[in-house]
């Protein structure tokens, strides 16, 4: 269920296509990317599949300028987010991340804080002002756009640490949505909880598809097929950067992958 939302919230952007052009990525003098391309298309899911480390982290990171956080990190080549490039000379660091949120593979919500701040928790950052009415229903609107509203709507107050493992998880999904991202980043987001769980993440991962564009690292292969629509495989040979090996709808990636590493990887032969 999508509540209407009034201003200054209802920005009416709607989902970005994610352009990626020559990614490079360093830590230090290590470099574990290397010129990876790959368009990320506007209200679909990209799945980035393939073995522990070939850089489909450090590749997510990339996408919203979180790399760069990390010491001696550097990055080369462009992130376009409908054809601007967040890297450009003068674009702000919470520019980006207003637009292309994150979730993580823990789930991260502030434990001592409500369900009810937790998810207003953004509006903080962003500088964006609201009147009590204003929060309520945005509180509303993202929990039941994360699958949660009807399991917490009696208890907002309760601290969000005391949520179970997948409900942390969309807790924090809510939170993220909060600040209206016209993408969102998952890295693992299922791969701390427990099948039931799992299943309602990817139920809220599909119902968000057509408003914001997803962007997913995962291990599970079941669950690429299920909930994404374009797939692209990363690999890294022993001593390499990691790369793109294939991408393309994840129907063709998983039926009729072009080359023969994929479909080794995607039937489990290796990784």
């Amino acid at each position: 269920m999508t509540l209407p939302v009034t201003p200054p919230y209802a920005e009416g952007e709607g989902p970005a296509t994610l352009d990626a052009r020559s990614v490079s990525a360093w830590f230090g003098t290590h470099k574990v990317l290397d010129r990876v391309s790959l368009t990320m298309p506007a209200g679909q899911v990209t799945a980035l599949i393939g073995p522990s480390g070939c850089g489909k982290s450090t590749f997510l990171r990339t996408l919203n300028r979180m790399h760069e956080m990390i010491p001696g990190a550097a990055m080369g080549g462009e992130v376009l987010l409908d054809g601007d490039d967040i890297y450009a000379v003068g674009r702000r660091l919470t520019e980006a991340r207003r637009h292309i949120g994150m979730v993580f593979q823990k789930p991260n919500p502030f434990p001592a804080m409500s369900i009810y701040d937790n998810v207003l928790a953004g509006l903080k950052l962003t500088g964006k002002r609201a009147t009590r009415d204003e929060k309520d229903q945005l509180v509303e609107e993202c929990l039941s756009r994360a699958s949660l509203w009807k399991e917490v709507r009696d208890r907002l107050r309760q601290p969000g640490g005391a949520l179970s493992g997948g409900q942390q998880q969309r807790l924090c999904i809510a939170r993220s949505l909060a600040i209206r991202p016209r993408v969102l980043l998952m890295d693992e987001p299922c791969s701390a909880l427990d099948p039931t769980s799992t299943r309602h993440v990817e139920e809220t991962i599909r119902e968000l598809a057509s408003e914001v564009t997803v962007v997913i690292v995962t291990h599970n292969m079941q669950q690429a097929a299920r909930v994404s629509q374009n797939t692209a495989f990363f690999l890294a040979a022993q001593g390499t950067p990691g790369g793109i090996v294939e991408h393309g709808p994840t129907e063709a990636m998983f039926g009729a992958p072009q080359d023969s590493r994929t479909a080794d990887y995607v039937n489990g032969r290796f990784g």
